[in-house]
């Protein structure tokens, strides 16, 4: 793990899983009323979950496009579908998540949901 605070690991992990340039977007965009939220993200979603031991980058980036389907927040799943290579998801594996979601999520929640990865496998050449 790279950093000492809790700060400076979320920071670490969320420029591995998302990227530098999507991390590096939302820093420029700091402002007075995002400032605190997205402090928040690194040190609370970032630094303190996605740095636990017990799963790995890779099985949390398939909870979490499964809790996204659930949830039909179409822009976060867009990104973590995106993230989700960099932690060495394939799309075979986005594609039983999606599967498996259309069982227990619905059918409407898992077709938006493969019409959304097909958007992200076209915008990044998967």
């Amino acid at each position: 793990m790279v950093g000492e605070s809790t700060f400076e690991k979320g920071m670490h992990v969320r420029r591995t899983v998302l990227g530098d340039a999507h991390v590096n977007k939302a820093n420029e965009n700091l402002n007075e009323f995002n400032g605190e939220f997205q402090n928040f993200i690194s040190n609370y979603a970032w630094g303190e979950i996605w740095t636990r031991p017990g799963l790995s980058k890779h099985n949390r980036s398939l909870i979490t496009i499964a809790m996204l389907i659930a949830l039909n927040r179409k822009a976060e799943l867009q990104m973590h579908i995106k993230a989700a290579f960099n932690n060495g998801v394939s799309k075979d594996e986005i594609k039983e998540v999606i599967m498996q979601s259309a069982l227990y999520c619905g059918l409407p929640a898992a077709n938006e949901a493969i019409h959304t990865a097909e958007e992200v496998f076209r915008e990044n050449k998967k």
